[in-house]
């Protein structure tokens, strides 16, 4: 959840590190910090935005090549100046940045609290570090000793780096169940939560393992375990570049993301599907193939916009291959008894490859035989690499908390996978199978014309930016859609809405609606289209204000909706990738018009790395 920026070389460390903290604000918000060392080892930090901390770094001793930073999203106590990182070990010899959430923390305090420690902060991460420094003082041993040892007696997730006053040629870094990846430069090295604080100044990263230590000392890169086993270091190149993190003139990360999804849907299906060859290939699924055309059911996994990816995904399936489907919360999954048998097929969805519920949803099902897929957007993420095989999305970085692009990108690929085991199961006839290839190449440009409407769609947002409850609906496909736009509408408005399949709203939501609840119906042309026709005629009979996406040309729903939004004709299968781009502008311009944060709503974390 929070972002971590370290930084060892010639270069003055405060400039890599407050830059790198602004591009990992995505991930967390709430304070920030910045460790220093020039002589005396200094700590500035602040609540608020990074700016905020920027703006008091006025001191001479700010000329140092080496430092540690963290912007925080809180977990353990709430964001003030005390709790935010980094964190002084009790001498003030050490400090550290810590990602994650130490579980055995308060036995932990209670331990040194006993041996006469204190504490400034309520964080379970100064805690860390002290038990780092009172391991290493009773026990007389080096930093680089003293870190493996606590590492072996912590429970929880981290990711941390650590820096010495007694070690100005010395950073310590190690993770588990929180990523991070260290850049490699020409006698420099950049550490961070992803790359995009380092592709400024290097494309040769390494991706640290769960239960490794990294030291970098005197310009060299040691890795080892926790067991104190070495291991070489393996360097790869980021396929990754700036202008894919900046702005490119867009008002908003999320408006530059929503208008990039022509190109990232195109992208990711470049060199995989050719319509006129009849040809789709997903490089990432060989081995294990057969499993997935062999299974007896698919157990999706994921959690928030990922969850309603893969609800759209098991229509797909189950329609396509034949195959029934099960639909989990990562987060509930694995807290239950869930029945898995030794082969069964999981697919874990997630835009950053690190979501700590659907990692650890997957340990339990490896446990138990069952076969990873993965569908992610991060290379070398966490997902990517625990899973047996699987596809990324490669829809490029998003920034923005909200998730856009990512949502109609893992629609692409899961329907690719799909229709490729569909094919060889043969349960799709070679015509349904052509045509939803043709369709699929198609989608970029519809796509594209949807995000036409963006002028109409700001009317919309305009007349109802007041509203205080939104109802989403929809059917079949659409059901997902309405899931989606709804949670859009509540993470960046901060306006109470639900979506529900249409036929439910009779069981219950019905009693909600009056003259001044606005409701959202996803009713394009498909087979539900009749009965989405009459939940509208029972919505206006209650003067609800019905806001309508339907498919152009539609004669009827214009006649009994407020709004209209016509998006183009596709696939009912295809067309949430098309229907959900008129619910996220909604979403967008209802956030702006209320003067809210579109980037950075308030609570919320792009990645959410801790349980």
């Amino acid at each position: 959840m929070c972002g971590i920026v370290a930084y060892i070389g010639p270069r003055k460390a405060h400039e890599v590190i407050i830059k790198g903290l602004k591009r990992l604000e995505y991930r967390g918000y709430d304070s920030a910090g910045i460790a220093l060392l020039n002589g005396s080892l200094n700590i500035y930090k602040k609540k608020g935005r990074v700016s905020d901390l920027e703006n008091t770094l006025e001191d001479e001793k700010l000329a140092s090549r080496v430092g540690i930073g963290h912007t925080r999203w809180a977990t353990h106590g709430e964001p003030n100046d005390e709790n935010a990182h980094p964190h002084y070990s009790f001498s003030k010899n050490l400090a550290i940045i810590h990602n994650g959430i130490i579980e055995n923390y308060s036995s932990l305090k209670q331990e040194l609290l006993n041996k006469g420690y204190s504490f400034k902060s309520e964080t379970d991460s100064e805690v860390f570090i002290q038990f780092i420094e009172d391991i290493q003082v009773n026990n007389d041993c080096s930093l680089e000793e003293a870190v493996r040892l606590a590492l072996t007696k912590v429970v929880g997730a981290y990711a941390i780096v650590i820096m010495s006053k007694d070690d100005p040629n010395m950073l310590i870094a190690a993770r588990k169940g929180s990523p991070l990846v260290i850049g490699i430069g020409k006698d420099e090295f950049f550490l961070a939560s992803d790359a995009t604080p380092i592709i400024e100044y290097t494309n040769e990263v390494v991706y640290l393992n769960d239960y490794e230590i990294a030291i970098i000392d005197n310009n060299e890169l040691r890795l080892k375990n926790t067991q104190d086993v070495a291991s070489t270091p393996y360097i790869q190149t980021l396929d990754m570049e700036l202008e894919a993190i900046e702005k490119g003139g867009y008002e908003h990360f999320m408006l530059k993301e929503i208008f990039e999804q022509p190109r990232s849907i195109s992208d990711c299906m470049r060199g995989r599907l050719n319509a006129n060859k009849g040809r789709l290939v997903l490089g990432g699924i060989r081995e294990y193939a057969n499993k997935l055309v062999n299974a007896d059911r698919i157990i999706i996994v994921a959690c928030g916009t990922s969850w309603h990816a893969g609800l759209v995904a098991e229509y797909f399936f189950e329609e396509f291959c034949r195959v029934p489907v099960e639909v989990e919360y990562a987060s509930e999954f694995r807290y239950r008894n869930p029945i898995i048998k030794e082969g069964d097929v999981m697919i874990a969805i997630s835009q950053s490859g690190e979501t700590a519920d659907t990692l650890a949803a997957i340990e339990l099902a490896k446990s138990k035989g069952a076969i990873i897929f993965g569908v992610c957007n991060v290379v070398g993420s966490s997902i990517a690499r625990v899973s047996h095989e699987g596809a990324y999305t490669h829809a490029g970085p998003e920034i923005g908390v909200a998730s856009t692009k990512a949502f109609t990108a893992q629609l692409t690929v899961l329907s690719m996978i799909a229709l490729r085991v569909a094919h060889k199961k043969g349960t799709i006839t070679e015509r349904r199978y052509h045509e939803l290839l043709v369709e699929m190449e198609n989608i970029p440009s519809k796509v594209e014309k949807a995000l036409e409407l963006d002028a109409q769609i700001k009317l919309v947002a305009e007349r109802f930016k007041d509203a205080k409850n939104f109802l989403y609906l929809g059917r079949g496909y659409n059901f997902p859609v309405a899931l989606e736009g709804a949670l859009k509408l509540k993470e960046i408005s901060y306006i109470h809405a639900e979506g529900y399949p249409a036929a439910e709203m009779k069981h219950g939501p019905i009693a909600l609606i009056d003259e001044e609840m606005p409701v959202v119906f996803i009713a394009t042309r498909d087979s539900s289209y009749d009965k989405v026709v009459s939940n509208i005629q029972e919505v206006k009979a209650r003067k609800g204000k019905v806001i309508a996406v339907v498919t152009e040309g539609d004669a009827l729903i214009p006649k009994m909706a407020e709004f209209v939004i016509e998006v183009p004709k596709t696939d009912e299968a295809l067309m949430p990738m098309v229907s959900v781009i008129p619910l996220q502008l909604l979403s967008y311009y209802i956030a702006v018009m209320r003067d809210c944060n579109v980037d950075q709503p308030r609570n919320l974390a792009k990645s959410v790395t801790v349980e």
